[in-house]
């Protein structure tokens, strides 16, 4: 599952979202701290927004330390780009953890400082409010707004 969990990641920094989707299970369950938690299409849906919104953009994915003991595995990975909201570069360093099911992720969590984000992507006002539960109330209702308007346009 270690290949399974490297090509995920190699997909990602090509900005290739099916090979992402490729890896996951159908009744995948993904969470982070900015979307919150998705399942099955939702998640798949977001990692093809997030990557065609990067295509013609500065975006850097590395990956290190993948583990995998029975049916769980770990990664570190990190991404490096311009938030689009403010124009501001972004370093996000991300812990994510795996389970697995008929050789497929069928669950991934992601795990990162929101208010380091909010902070890059945001300035002053992000380190304010980036650690409260508010902001990341508000973070995920935009996100989710987000994700339902691109999966409604790619099933129209």
């Amino acid at each position: 599952m270690k290949e399974t969990i490297e090509k995920f990641y190699t997909a990602f920094a090509a900005k290739d979202p099916e090979g992402m989707v490729a890896c996951y299970h159908k009744d995948i369950h993904f969470e982070d701290p900015a979307f919150g938690v998705l399942k099955g299409e939702q998640a798949g849906s977001m990692w093809r927004m997030l990557c065609n919104s990067q295509k013609e953009k500065e975006f850097c994915v590395t990956f290190s330390d993948i583990t995998y003991t029975e049916g769980k595995g770990t990664a570190h990975w990190e991404a490096q780009y311009e938030f689009s909201a403010t124009g501001r570069k972004v370093h996000n360093k991300i812990n994510a953890f795996f389970e697995f099911e008929d050789g497929k992720i069928i669950k991934h969590i992601d795990s990162f400082s929101l208010r380091r984000w909010a902070s890059q992507a945001m300035g002053i006002k992000g380190f304010l409010i980036g650690g409260t539960r508010f902001f990341k109330n508000k973070l995920q209702e935009k996100t989710k707004h987000a994700l339902a308007a691109y999966m409604a346009k790619q099933n129209s």
